[in-house]
């Protein structure tokens, strides 16, 4: 049996993290990490489009940790020691560049993924940290003061300490060995995902994208406000993925089978919309409806919308009857979708749910269950919106584990 002084289990950016945390901090460290497939960093590779977004451009604690519908409070605490720029500055440091977009993501200069693949690469080489693929962890078990470590293909690791670092997987058989230790597990389901529409009154405008929307489900208080993508199935863009994970465990158990409004001129209510159309009905009477798209609504959506409201191509402003008004104010401020199904991208899979919170301790991220076992990443119930903030969780969770180990 080949002994370590620490094994990580899981071979994505948490598990990489923590390992060459762990190694950096206590030189000629014995450090394997354990992979089940035959890729390593499979969802750094294929983040924000093959660029990898690395973390959000927030370097407030307090309002980073805002950005988490599962894990706010555990977070809030835990990137007081090491947060989105401590990220950007470690980096930096292995000769990593990163730019922050217009929305707030943080992207590696080259705009590669393989930038920070490589780096991570280059580091485990370094500090001689050993990865093993293709090796599935079938269970932990205790020897005295050691923790055992066995895999599918009946091998055994013999280690002081374990990181567990797993990720997130739409299967719960695949937390099956950790729930053999005595963890709980809150069921792992889909976060960060597109809504299917069943009308499809849109797909043809597949493409169009709406800078300022707001979209709410209907029934609900769950609502959110930013770029909006029509796509050929339905609705996609930040706003709607966010709402996705803040509305996560709502959907799920709805069945995905909702109604979503969107107000596609962003903020503005009835009220004022009513008011504006008035005003613009009686300053510019003799241009044409259809035409002339207010609301900084593209122009084909805003046809679409004067089309649903039964306004011709040739009628003009001063022509609107008031039925058609009120109708074309309906479409631009709830515009309705009713949504049959999600679209999750599978490399990019994001849970709500994982290991229990309760079951570690969110100082150290030991487990209280199985002493000298940690946690960091994904595995854990904590996921974040879209924009960087899942891998941030990563980092964080991974520097303190392996803080802690080393101690």
């Amino acid at each position: 049996m080949v002994k370590f002084d620490l094994i990580v289990i899981g071979g994505g950016a948490a598990g990489f993290f923590g390992a060459i945390q762990a190694a950096s901090m206590k030189p000629g460290l014995r450090v394997l990490i354990l992979e089940k497939s035959s890729k390593l960093l499979s969802k750094v590779r294929v983040s924000g489009g093959g660029r990898c977004n690395v973390t959000h451009n927030c370097f407030n604690p307090s309002e980073l940790a805002r950005h988490y519908p599962r894990g706010e409070k555990a977070l809030k605490s835990l990137f007081k020691s090491f947060d989105a720029e401590d990220i950007v500055g470690w980096f930096h440091s292995n000769g990593v560049s990163l730019k922050t977009e217009n929305d707030g993501r943080m992207f590696p200069t080259t705009d590669r993924s393989e930038t920070i693949i490589e780096c991570f690469l280059n580091e485990t080489e370094r500090l001689k940290i050993n990865i093993k693929m293709n090796t599935p962890v079938t269970s932990i078990a205790r020897d005295a003061e050691m923790l055992i470590v066995s895999t599918r293909g009946e091998e055994q690791y013999q280690s002081e300490k374990v990181l567990v670092a797993i990720g997130g997987h739409a299967n719960p058989e695949a937390y099956q060995w950790l729930v053999a230790t005595g963890h709980s597990l809150k069921k792992p389901i889909p976060s960060l995902f597109t809504f299917n529409d069943t009308h499809k009154k849109f797909t043809d405008l597949m493409g169009i994208s709406v800078p300022d929307a707001t979209v709410r489900i209907a029934g609900t208080k769950f609502t959110e406000r930013g770029p909006v993508l029509i796509t050929h199935w339905g609705l996609s863009g930040p706003a709607v993925i966010k709402l996705s994970a803040w509305a996560a465990e709502y959907l799920h158990d709805a069945n995905y089978l909702f109604t979503v409004m969107v107000n596609w001129t962003g903020s503005i209510q009835e009220e004022m919309l009513r008011k504006q159309l008035t005003e613009f009905k009686a300053q510019r009477g003799k241009l044409k409806i259809v035409s002339n798209p207010l609301f900084n609504v593209p122009t084909r959506l805003w046809q679409r919308l004067c089309s649903l409201s039964e306004i011709n191509d040739v009628k003009i402003w001063s022509e609107l009857a008031n039925k058609s008004m009120n109708r074309l104010i309906e479409y631009l401020v709830r515009c309705p979708f009713e949504i049959k199904g999600k679209t999750t991208f599978k490399e990019e899979f994001v849970t709500c749910g994982g290991i229990d919170l309760q079951n570690v301790n969110l100082v150290t991220m030991e487990s209280k269950v199985v002493r000298n076992v940690y946690f960091a990443g994904e595995v854990l119930d904590v996921d974040g919106e879209t924009g960087g903030f899942n891998f941030q969780s990563a980092w964080t969770t991974a520097y303190v584990a392996a803080k802690s180990m080393m101690q």
